[in-house]
């Protein structure tokens, strides 16, 4: 998983390492394909987190394409707030709910 600031859909340096390592695995592993799930926390309206968490997505996406993952392996969905990893509205729970989520599947 990948977090995210408040409304935004950049990677941060955690982030990119993160991915950089996930690369890597993608590239002996061929054969698995790869849904990126963009998530939002509680605030706004379901329609604006929909498209964020669209953003949110496709930039981890452009992020593993531009290291050589194929991007026929990659499909992005948002779910926006509709599926939260935390309950409630702390500061540690909206920051847990800002996230992308890659789900492997395939061999």
């Amino acid at each position: 998983r990948v977090f995210f600031g408040y409304d935004s859909s950049d990677l941060d340096s955690d982030a990119l390492e993160l991915l950089q390592d996930q690369v890597a695995w993608l590239k002996q592993n061929s054969s698995v394909s790869v849904t990126i799930e963009g998530h939002c926390d509680e605030r706004g309206t379901r329609e604006y987190n929909l498209a964020l968490g669209e953003r949110r997505g496709n930039s981890v996406k452009e992020f593993l394409t531009s290291l050589g993952v194929d991007p026929g392996r990659l499909t992005v969905i948002s779910y926006g707030k509709e599926r939260p990893a935390a309950e409630g509205s702390t500061s540690e729970a909206l920051s847990e709910n800002r996230r992308a989520v890659l789900v492997v599947s395939g061999d």
